[in-house]
């Protein structure tokens, strides 16, 4: 893929991560397959970086950046959505309810309605209207940023890279 136009977003969902915590790194794979991305990503036009802030993501955008000599730049509006505030058996049950009633709020949680307007909110802040913004980001923000469903979510990788030109729907970039 060449070419893209300005002001174009690469959201990517991070590589594959030893745990959900935010300091939890990247597995080998994952930090294979975040030297893949920086090979696949290299020659699109990157003007700039934005990631996350958690360890998983950040260390999915440091290969690219340095291929590129690009610096990092975090948003703390780009952490995943936190679903409750405690360890639960039911989550992927919870997590399902919480794509068909967006307002739903768990104790301790962060509504799927409230999510995607913080993640709305980073991305048109994070683009780059005179080049291509890379965005590093977390499965469930992701899902709700480009208005997937639950089922949609389940499908998504690590990584995975949707591609949002300015006045054209979202779409996954082939591996």
């Amino acid at each position: 893929m060449t070419g893209l136009p300005p002001g174009t977003l690469l959201l990517v969902r991070h590589a594959k991560a030893a745990g959900q915590a935010p300091e939890a790194p990247l597995t080998p794979d994952g930090q294979l397959g975040a030297q893949a991305l920086a090979t696949g990503l290299a020659d699109l036009g990157i003007t700039r970086i934005v990631s996350s802030p958690w360890a998983r993501a950040v260390a999915t955008a440091q290969p690219l950046a340095g291929a590129l000599g690009l610096d990092i730049h975090t948003d703390p509006r780009l952490t995943e959505r936190v679903l409750t505030g405690r360890p639960v058996g039911w989550w992927r049950g919870a997590l399902r309810l919480s794509f068909q009633v967006p307002v739903l709020r768990f104790p301790g949680g962060e509504s799927g309605r409230r999510a995607g307007v913080r993640a709305h909110a980073a991305l048109a802040e994070a683009r780059d209207p005179g080049g291509v913004c890379v965005v590093v980001t977390h499965g469930n923000l992701l899902a709700l940023a480009l208005g997937l469903g639950f089922a949609e979510w389940a499908t998504l990788r690590n990584p995975d890279v949707w591609v949002c030109s300015p006045g054209t729907p979202p779409r996954r970039l082939s591996p």
